[in-house]
C-alpha cells in the first residue's frame, strides 16, 4: 500500500490563486510529490521531476480523453491535437506543426524581423506603449492571421477565442461557464464561415484540407484542426513577449545584460519562460495505477501537472525565484515536455527574439507603469502592461 496523499483545501483557478499563485505551488511543492484537491477534484503534480516524467509518460498520462479540468470541456475538445495520443496525435500533428517547423519559419523570418523593426522603431518614438496591446499582439495577430488563411471576418475575433479556449480547459467555475458562448462562436465559424473555398489558398488551414485529401484523416475533421490555430499560436506568445519586458524592467541589470552581448538573447527569453510561465499547466487521465515515489495513483484519476510550478521548484533551479539571463535553461517545461511539447515554440521564439533584437539598440532602460494582470484559468500574463522607454 502506497503513502498517504496530502490534501491541498485551496480551489487552485480561484481569482486569488490565479493572481498570486506561486504560494500554492511551494505549498504543493512541499506537501508531496502528489497532492489531492478536494475543491477541484484532482490530483496535482508540481515538482518538476515528477512533472517532467509524467508528460514523456504519455500512454499512461493519457491526453486522448481532454486535457481540461472540467469533464464537459474534455469531452467536447475530443478529437483536437491537444486532446489526443499517437498514432491519432502523430498525424494531426505532423500536418498542424508542420508551417512552423524551423525550416519553414525560415521562409518568413525576414518579413517577421522587418515588422518587429518597424514596430519598435514607432514605439521607441512615442516613448509610451502597452507592453502587451502595443507590441506583445502585433506581430502575433498580423502575421498568424494572415499565415492561418481566414477570412477577413474572422480575424478580429482570434484573441477572444483564444482567451476564451484556455478559459474552458480550467475548471468548472464562471470564467469557463462565460467561455462558452465565444466557443460556439467560434466552433459555428469554422465549420460555416472558414469553408475551403474562402480560405486563402496556401494558407496553413488550405494545408489541413490538402491532407485531408491524401486521406490522412476525413474532410469532417478539417473544422477540429483548424481551432489548434484560433488559440495556441497567439496568447502564450503574447503573454510571453509581454512578461519579459516587464521583467526586464524589474530586473534593469539583466537587460544591461543582453545590451552587452545579444548573443543572451534566446537564454533570456528560455529564463522569462520558465520564471513566468504563460501555461499554468494541463490535466491528463491515468491510463493504469501509476506509483510517484511511494504513492500511489490510481487508474482512471484525473491528474493536473503544473508547468509552473515545476519551473520554480527550488529541488531543480539554483535560486529559481531570480531572473537570471545567463542560467542554463533548455529543460525548462514552459512549452510542455514530449509528444505534446507545444508545436508553435519555435514561431513563438522568431518573434520575440526579432522584437528584443530591435529593442536592443535603441533601449536603455524600461520603467514600467500600470499592470493589469489577465486572469484566466490556464494563462499567466497581463492585458495591460504600460511602460516608459529610455
Amino acid at each position: 500500500m502506497g503513502a498517504a496523499i496530502p490534501s491541498y483545501d485551496v480551489d487552485l483557478y480561484s481569482d486569488e490563486v490565479l493572481a498570486e499563485p506561486y504560494p500554492h505551488y511551494k505549498a504543493l511543492r512541499d506537501a508531496g510529490p502528489v497532492v489531492w484537491l478536494p475543491r477541484n477534484d484532482l490530483y496535482a503534480i508540481a515538482r518538476y521531476k515528477d512533472v517532467r516524467e509524467s508528460l514523456r509518460a504519455h500512454k499512461v498520462f493519457s491526453s486522448a480523453e481532454g486535457v481540461a479540468a472540467n469533464e464537459a470541456a474534455n469531452q467536447g475538445s475530443k478529437g483536437t491535437t491537444i486532446a489526443s495520443d499517437p498514432p491519432d496525435h502523430t498525424a494531426m500533428r505532423q500536418v498542424i506543426g508542420a508551417p512552423m517547423l524551423p525550416s519553414q519559419l525560415a521562409l518568413i523570418r525576414p518579413r517577421i524581423e522587418e515588422m518587429a523593426g518597424a514596430l519598435v522603431e514607432r514605439l521607441v518614438a512615442q516613448r509610451d506603449f502597452d507592453a502587451v496591446t502595443d507590441l506583445a499582439q502585433h506581430i502575433p495577430v498580423n502575421i498568424v492571421s494572415e499565415l492561418v488563411g481566414l477570412p477577413e471576418q474572422g480575424r478580429q475575433n482570434m484573441l477572444k477565442w483564444a482567451a476564451a479556449t484556455f478559459d474552458m480547459l480550467g475548471a468548472a467555475n464562471d470564467r469557463c461557464a462565460a467561455a462558452q458562448d465565444s466557443i460556439r462562436e467560434m466552433r459555428s465559424y469554422v465549420i460555416n464561415e472558414a469553408t475551403r473555398d474562402k480560405i486563402r489558398p496556401g494558407s496553413w488551414i488550405s494545408k489541413i484540407y490538402d491532407a485531408s485529401d491524401r486521406g490522412l484523416f476525413p474532410e469532417s475533421r478539417c473544422p477540429v484542426l483548424m481551432r489548434d490555430y484560433l488559440g495556441p499560436a497567439l496568447d502564450t506568445t503574447i503573454f510571453a513577449m509581454a512578461n519579459i519586458i516587464w521583467l526586464f524592467g524589474r530586473f534593469p541589470e539583466q537587460w544591461d545584460l543582453v545590451r552587452a552581448d545579444p548573443a543572451l538573447i534566446p537564454n533570456a527569453l528560455n529564463e522569462a519562460v520558465r520564471l513566468e510561465s504563460p501555461i499554468r499547466g494541463f490535466t491528463r487521465q491515468l491510463t493504469a495505477d501509476h506509483d510517484i515515489e511511494d504513492v500511489r495513483i490510481p487508474a482512471g484519476s484525473r491528474v493536473a501537472l503544473f508547468y509552473a510550478s515545476a519551473n520554480r521548484d527550488e529541488r531543480k533551479w539554483e535560486a529559481p525565484e531570480a531572473f537570471d539571463v545567463r542560467r542554463k535553461v533548455n529543460d525548462h517545461v514552459g512549452y510542455g515536455h514530449g509528444v505534446h511539447t507545444c508545436a508553435g515554440m519555435h514561431l513563438a521564439r522568431l518573434e520575440i527574439h526579432s522584437v528584443l533584437a530591435a529593442l536592443v539598440p535603441k533601449v536603455e532602460r524600461f520603467e514600467i507603469g500600470a499592470t493589469v494582470p489577465a486572469i484566466n484559468n490556464v494563462l499567466r500574463g497581463f492585458s495591460s502592461v504600460r511602460v516608459r522607454v529610455h
